[in-house]
């Protein structure tokens, strides 16, 4: 049983990512609970192992295999029977005859930002005291990358899916808009219009890969770099930033 779970923001790829206060709750912890997710992803298990050795923990490692999501269900529905199964694992996982003291998690990015790991959380029963520990987000290691504000001067700034850009197109409002989850390449439906894009993918990491210019020039190179480094590593993460006011 979990009785205190923390949630440990490890960044977008470099050690250096995590946060002093987290590398102390990853040494403080009694068990780190490690996700597997599956053949040719096995680059984002070890730069969590090198986390937990720079961070000098004795903790018990636990592995559990990520479910994968079943397709044949709608989107929504698809997601929540995805996070019950995971929540489920995690209780197993931590059932096998684990030390007692807080169970961690190192989570990719920020567990605030476009990350289901709180939600997951909430599923669990009996609900832990849950501690959330904040890490680099991947929109922070992307404007870093590149050196450039993430918003204009007194102007808002937007955060989607690529689904939702696909789906429902710009939002209105706003001059940028910064996109996650797109598996789909969204940006190409704008290649008409005068507009920039700053893309990066492996953030943070030794693969990291840049690329920026306005999407009329750039949506088909990028398109291309993606596949290509997807079927290198077999997996990819990546986000951009769009501005209409370049």
């Amino acid at each position: 049983m979990i009785d205190t779970l923390w949630l440990i923001g490890i960044g977008t790829g470099s050690p250096a990512h995590v946060t002093g206060e987290g590398m102390a709750a990853i040494r403080d912890a009694s068990v780190i609970l490690m996700p597997h997710k599956g053949q040719g992803k096995d680059d984002l298990a070890e730069l969590r192992h090198r986390i937990i050795k720079a961070s000098g923990s004795e903790a018990e490692i636990v592995p559990f295999d990520y479910p994968l999501r079943d397709e044949n269900l709608p989107y929504l529905e698809r997601v929540e029977s995805w996070h019950d199964e995971i929540a489920k694992r995690w209780h197993a996982a931590s059932d096998k005859n684990t030390p007692p003291g807080p169970v961690a998690l190192l989570v990719w990015g920020d567990p605030s930002l476009y990350d289901s790991t709180l939600r997951i959380a909430q599923r669990l029963v009996p609900k832990p005291e849950i501690r959330v520990f904040p890490g680099v987000t991947s929109i922070q290691a992307l404007t870093a990358a590149h050196a450039i504000p993430l918003n204009d001067i007194n102007g808002p700034i937007h955060i989607t899916t690529g689904r939702r850009l696909r789906d429902e197109g710009w939002p209105e409002g706003v001059e940028r808009v910064v996109v996650m989850l797109d598996g789909e390449a969204g940006f190409q439906q704008f290649q008409s219009e005068d507009m920039m894009i700053w893309w990066g993918a492996y953030l943070g990491m030794q693969e990291q890969i840049l690329d920026r210019g306005h999407i009329s020039e750039a949506a088909e190179r990028i398109v291309a770099t993606r596949k290509e480094a997807r079927a290198r590593h077999g997996w990819i993460m990546d986000t951009y930033l769009l501005s209409r006011n370049a």
